[in-house]
């Protein structure tokens, strides 16, 4: 995953195992002018010292769960005009979605990483982003029997 050196990054995921996921790319997130893109949790998110921005948990089984996705829609779209990032790099979920098609229908590169969690279907996120991204990856080889575009380097633990 190589991205230029001058270029504002957001990594974008939900809480829980997502959020440890993204924050496995720590040293990306040291190397570019980075900010970090979660969900407001009941918990406090331990972000390291980085720009956090916050969006509402999204829950499909929920009742007007597609009214918080709407809500995170505008959300997104302030941030986005307050941080204009080149690139977002996000492991889901819901929640993501928003940010990440705001930054495809703009022209910004949209880098897809599936939850290391699956390894035999893909999530909902991850088939619906596998339309829009312009790097997918996998983090097990045969999830690219699901994904066969994608690319596989392994694991980010």
């Amino acid at each position: 995953m190589e991205i230029e050196n001058n270029v504002k990054v957001c990594f974008a995921a939900s809480t829980g195992g997502h959020f440890e996921q993204i924050m496995m790319l720590k040293p990306l997130m040291e190397k570019y002018n980075s900010f970090i893109l979660t969900e407001k949790a009941k918990y406090r998110i331990n972000s390291r010292n980085q720009r956090t921005y916050y969006l509402r948990q999204v829950n499909r089984k929920e009742h007007f769960w597609e009214i918080k996705l709407l809500c995170n829609l505008i959300i997104s779209f302030s941030i986005y005009l307050k941080e204009k990032p080149d690139v977002i790099i996000t492991t889901g979920v819901l929640s993501m979605i928003p940010m990440c098609l705001i930054c495809h229908f703009l022209g910004r590169k949209v880098i897809y990483i599936e939850s290391f969690a699956k390894v035999n279907s893909g999530t909902m996120t991850g088939k619906l982003l596998y339309k829009f991204a312009d790097n997918f990856y996998v983090q097990w080889e045969n999830m690219k029997k699901i994904y066969p575009k994608a690319k596989y380097w392994g694991g980010i633990y």
